[in-house]
């Protein structure tokens, strides 16, 4: 599109599109990742690994351990292309035809997990049907990212960013609603609201559930109508001829020109870090929910609400702290508060707390975990969109997707670290609970080295 076509889009329109791929995407984190498929997932395979043989506590690991194996593959594929296909996509000057290609990724991926086998018979496939979805999602997110510096200056990206992760979160909510009150099986068969699985699905094949994959793709289908209506490529020169050899090349040169930036090198490390620490946690969130306090997957799904809710209003206040007071200082407060909740997490079971005895049947660990999910929730949700826009002040419009690519690899080159070490955890210690305790390291590594960062970037 020439520079002529693109200013007769009004840019506060180009904006709500932009905002429109969080709200079109969000449910497959939301959904799938942490509150409905996922656990579905746990209960699933734990039922599958029970008929192999193993006891309780062992299938429950097992469990984990393979949904922790499909998050670790699929941290790697995203991590080290990431990179490369933002350098494509700059010597090409276009970031929409690679939105389209994994915007069919995500959709073909998310629908197929309505073949999910609810006794777990044919577990591995579902992980492969999630995981072309997940990276479909992922690679999406990471050109739609780098087309954040061309819709505001340095001093307004924050606050776009944190109204765009808001905007997100509260399609996630919607989403979620829909789910729980119109299709998602309790255990006596019905909805949250008493009803059958709409649509007349049969809720003893758990299609009601089942039906999360098909309406995450139909979803993201409808909404992204306003993306691809009002957003169009703020095309840049071409850089020559667009091949794998040139793209590793520019990746190489990058990397190798690190060297001399040493708030960006600093910055990407330490957002590898907690981010890959955020991401464990919204990865095996709702699985914790359901192995370690036994909750449904409605219990599951409310407490998914009151995260996203929250999520919604915090990114939306952190944006304007992030205007006020810059990204970085914003970034340090959210580490410190996820960090905590952590530590509360690995320190509770169904009937202690940090080691005190709680009277059988009590609802504390209830309560304080969907306490833990608000901030999981609010603080993630801040994380995410601030460390957005601390990336926008270490990059240039002209290389933003190359950019966003190494921030890309930077959060996914070692996603594989945080479930390799919870599955590696959970496996030592044969506790579900136990297992997400490398988590805190991470968030604390990440956090030193936000030592060396210039919150202002090295572009000002």
């Amino acid at each position: 599109m020439t520079e002529q076509s693109l200013q007769s889009i009004p840019l506060r329109k180009r904006i709500w599109g932009w905002w429109f791929f969080d709200w079109a995407s969000q449910p497959y984190h939301t959904l799938l990742v942490t509150f409905v498929f996922g656990p579905f997932f746990a209960a699933s395979a734990t039922q599958y690994f029970i008929g192999t043989g193993l006891e309780g506590e062992a299938a429950k690991a097992a469990a984990q351990s393979s949904w922790s194996l499909c998050l670790t593959i699929t941290g790697l594929i995203i991590g080290l292309s990431a990179p490369f296909l933002g350098a494509l996509a700059d010597i090409a000057g276009r970031k929409l035809p690679w939105i389209i290609g994994f915007s069919i990724a995500y959709v073909l991926g998310a629908a197929g997990l309505w073949f999910m086998d609810p006794a777990g018979s044919n577990l591995w496939w579902m992980l492969i049907s999630f995981g072309v979805g997940f990276v479909g999602a992922e690679f999406a997110l990471i050109f739609v990212n780098a087309q954040l510096p061309s819709l505001g200056s340095k001093d307004e990206v924050g606050a776009l960013s944190g109204s765009g992760f808001a905007f997100g979160y509260l399609g996630g909510v919607v989403s979620l609603f829909i789910m729980l009150l119109l299709f998602v099986e309790q255990d006596s068969g019905k909805t949250l609201i008493g009803l059958d699985p709409l649509l007349g699905l049969d809720a003893s094949a758990r299609e009601g559930t089942r039906a999360v994959g098909p309406f995450v793709a139909i979803w993201f289908v409808v909404f992204m109508i306003p993306y691809f209506a009002w957003v169009r490529d703020t095309r840049t020169p071409r850089r020559g001829t667009a091949s794998l050899g040139r793209a590793v090349s520019m990746v190489v040169a990058s990397v190798r020109g690190l060297k001399h930036r040493k708030s960006l090198t600093s910055y990407l490390v330490s957002s590898m870090l907690y981010r890959d620490a955020l991401n464990g946690l919204y990865g095996f969130g709702g699985v914790y929910a359901g192995l370690v306090l036994d909750w449904s997957i409605t219990q599951i799904g409310i407490f998914g609400i009151i995260a996203a809710i929250s999520a919604a209003l915090f990114s939306w206040a952190g944006g304007l702290a992030d205007a006020r007071f810059g990204p970085k200082p914003v970034i340090v407060l959210a580490i410190l508060v996820l960090s905590l909740v952590c530590l509360i997490v690995v320190n509770m079971t169904r009937t202690e707390v940090f080691g005190v005895a709680l009277a059988e049947g009590s609802g504390l660990p209830d309560q304080i975990f969907f306490a833990c999910g608000v901030l999981i929730g609010g603080f993630g949700g801040i994380l995410q969109a601030t460390s957005r826009t601390l990336m926008v002040r270490h990059t240039t419009p002209e290389t933003a997707t190359e950019a966003f690519g190494l921030y890309g690899l930077s959060g996914r080159a070692t996603a594989f670290v945080a479930p390799a070490l919870i599955g590696l955890m959970t496996t030592l210690t044969g506790s579900a609970r136990l297992g997400i305790t490398p988590v805190i390291a991470l968030f604390a590594l990440g956090l030193l080295l936000l030592l060396w960062v210039d919150g202002e970037g090295d572009q000002s």
